[in-house]
């Protein structure tokens, strides 16, 4: 069966009727992790580890001279910087809003150059790849052999096309003892809730690298005016306007999310290493289990549709590919002997959440201590980590709050089970490995919230006094909840309730963290506006922790 003819043949939930079936001998027998890597409609749609070697990778390759329309409206983007190598992204997509984006089921080589100058006079490396129809004609580069901590200029070519250029950067070697590193993180980029003005202003940021920590996307539906966006000069096509279940939607949503020019400047101006949360997939998703109640079978075909239209279209590298329902997303990078970074993954492998989710009181159920928000192999690789760290600074940038954040400052508080709030024991479990390894400096990085906070992390939260053992910095969103305000109902009641909590604002933006060798700093920018477009950037709070001695200080 070819994939048109898998495409034509829908069961009621969008996928395939094999594949639906193949998806049900979960429940007979057929382990999770070979689910759809053993059958006809899985190896059709590439979703077996391996690069397609059969099918349609085996027709005739397309002329690149052929193309008529411009390929790279989607941009580019580098990712994942190590000390002597850059990964590139793009992905050829002429018609972005189309399930195919507007190229047959054929082969493309793209060919690939890196230079140190922006106008490409001193070109170091150049190659040539090719663009799989079963990767959506994306593009992952993966060039070794470069000096440590230097600036490089990269662009793609397809036949006469040439898309934009790209700056990224290599991270510093192992045993530098660099001085300073900036990073900016972001996340929550609902396309249907408005602009992604603060991309605008990060693009012209000074900054070493970018963390997205989750929801890059939304799987709701988006109108024909862009929801608040409120377009007036164009249509977005009708199949927008439905959630996301298929390969195709969700190769389509990333076609209109990353045809947001903000997006793509901030893109080509900074290398990303990139989490998802839920939204990417599903709502409040937790490991196998579904926000609604649908067949188990049916929410693993989500998922591993979801899991493979994210890797398709992020800067990540070959470990990072799926193999059906499963992609191991967390990973570490280090930068000289400043950082090192554990990029985690809290949705893959959490338990369910306590008490039905949402906002409950705290009980049996949400502290059990077999909970699990990371997984138990996850869990071991950070704690691992860190007994091996030489890192001044030791980040952990993942999706949902750490610190505990009572919603009342009576005894009748409730806390949010889809935070770590949720799985207290494995939070202590974290805590208690830091300790253990000696980290000092210890810094959480955050979104999923829609809100800026800074909280300092307490050895005992429920006591005020006790030992400060590191910071948290939350992300607010890109546009996701619209424009904010900047004292949100909430203001009073949370600032009350959590003595740890030095900030708290619900405008739209990012934070920008410097770390140096002495003290860390970090700046929450904000914009006024996103349902409109174009508003101004400021600086909403500041705060500084100083190097072995963790607490957060107005700066």
């Amino acid at each position: 069966m070819t994939p048109a003819q898998i495409r034509s043949t829908p069961g009621q939930s969008g996928h395939s009727e094999e594949l639906r079936i193949a998806a049900q001998r979960l429940g007979s027998g057929v382990g999770r992790r070979r689910f759809l890597t053993v059958t006809g409609a899985a190896a059709a749609l590439a979703f077996a580890v391996n690069l397609p070697a059969a099918g349609t990778a085996a027709a005739a390759e397309l002329d690149a001279r052929k193309l008529t329309e411009d390929p790279f409206t989607l941009g580019v983007a580098s990712g994942d910087p190590l000390p002597d190598s850059v990964l590139l992204w793009t992905r050829l997509a002429p018609r972005p809003y189309d399930a195919d984006g507007g190229l047959p089921a054929e082969r493309v080589q793209v060919r690939w150059e890196i230079a140190r100058d922006e106008r490409f006079s001193r070109i170091v490396r150049r190659g040539s790849t090719t663009a799989h129809p079963e990767f959506g004609h994306s593009v992952h580069v993966d060039v070794d052999g470069f000096d440590s901590d230097r600036t490089f200029y990269y662009r793609f070519r397809a036949g006469s096309w040439i898309s934009p250029t790209g700056r990224t950067r290599t991270a510093p070697a192992p045993g530098a003892r660099n001085s300073s590193l900036t990073l900016a993180a972001v996340s929550c980029q609902a396309y249907h809730d408005g602009y992604f003005t603060a991309y605008q202003h990060l693009a012209a940021e000074d900054v070493d690298v970018v963390f997205h920590l989750g929801d890059y996307l939304y799987e709701y539906a988006v109108t024909a005016v862009g929801g608040a966006r409120k377009y007036t000069d164009r249509v977005l096509p009708d199949h927008f306007n439905r959630e996301t279940l298929t390969l195709e939607d969700y190769r389509m949503r990333y076609g209109l999310y990353k045809s947001d020019p903000d997006l793509r400047a901030a893109h080509a101006a900074h290398p990303f290493v990139v989490t998802w949360d839920d939204h990417e997939t599903e709502n409040n998703y937790a490991g196998d289990t579904p926000e609604n109640t649908v067949p188990p079978e049916e929410f693993l075909l989500r998922r591993a549709a979801a899991y493979r239209a994210y890797w398709e279209n992020q800067p990540l590298r070959a470990p990072q590919r799926p193999t059906g329902p499963d992609m191991r997303l967390y990973r570490r990078l280090r930068f000289g002997r400043l950082a090192q970074f554990d990029i985690l993954d809290t949705r893959q492998y959490r338990s369910n959440q306590a008490y039905g989710d949402g906002w409950k009181v705290p009980g049996p159920e949400s502290e059990d201590p077999s909970r699990t928000m990371t997984g138990a192999a996850q869990e071991r690789w950070l704690l691992d980590g860190w007994k091996h760290s030489r890192a001044r600074w030791n980040v952990v940038p993942q999706q949902v709050t750490f610190a505990q954040r009572r919603d009342v400052p009576t005894d009748a508080y409730k806390l949010s089970m889809d935070s770590w709030d949720g799985y207290p024991a494995s939070r202590q479990r974290i805590m208690d490995g830091a300790e253990a390894a000696g980290i000092e400096n210890l810094m959480v990085l955050t979104g999923d919230v829609h809100v800026g906070y800074a909280f300092d992390l307490k050895k005992d939260f429920d006591d005020p006094s006790s030992r400060t053992v590191g910071t948290e910095i939350v992300a607010t969103s890109v546009a996701s909840g619209k424009d904010g305000s900047d004292k949100p109902a909430s203001w009073n009641n949370q600032t009350q309730a959590n003595p740890h909590m030095k900030f708290y604002n619900g405008r739209r933006g990012y934070a920008l963290v410097t770390l140096g060798t002495e003290q860390a700093r970090a700046d929450f920018r904000t914009v006024s506006a996103v349902t409109t477009p174009g508003a101004p950037v400021s600086t909403a709070g500041s705060f500084v922790t100083e190097a072995g001695n963790p607490g957060l200080t107005p700066a």
